[in-house]
């Protein structure tokens, strides 16, 4: 399963050079896998409400080329590794009319653990859960 999330370049992204500032991406990285989490029909507020959470343990961004103010973009996400204690999304960036070569690309390692912060395995405990997440892999 791929996401695909629209995002319109705000001035504010932009830095003084006229171009999306590099702490942005990681942000629509954020939205494409919230878009892929609700998508699989399993929104994060309904994973945290059980008790799951995904905390960020490691991010990877490689520019290829600069987006500017008001591009019209596209996010994809999609989970590339699963294990029962961590989910790994990767994402591509793209200029709407240029769906052929990603102008970024990036991924996102999360530690799946509970409300105290402790690692758990989620196909053990949550069995259903773990499906929800491997469906959203290639």
């Amino acid at each position: 399963m791929i996401s695909k999330s629209k995002v319109n370049v705000r001035y504010a992204e932009t830095d003084k050079m006229g171009i999306v500032h590099h702490s942005v991406y990681p942000i629509w990285y954020e939205l494409a896998r919230t878009d892929l989490s609700k998508q699989a029909g399993f929104p994060y507020a309904k994973m945290e409400e059980i008790g799951i959470m995904t905390p960020l343990v490691e991010v990877n961004c490689k520019y290829y080329s600069p987006a500017y103010y008001d591009d019209d973009l596209i996010v994809t996400a999609t989970v590339s590794k699963l294990t029962p204690a961590r989910i790994v999304f990767s994402y591509e960036v793209y200029r709407e009319d240029n769906m052929e070569k990603p102008i970024n690309v990036g991924y996102t390692v999360h530690a799946i653990v509970d409300k105290n912060m402790k690692p758990i395995n989620t196909k053990k405990l949550y069995p259903e859960i773990y499906k929800i997440m491997e469906k959203m892999g290639n």
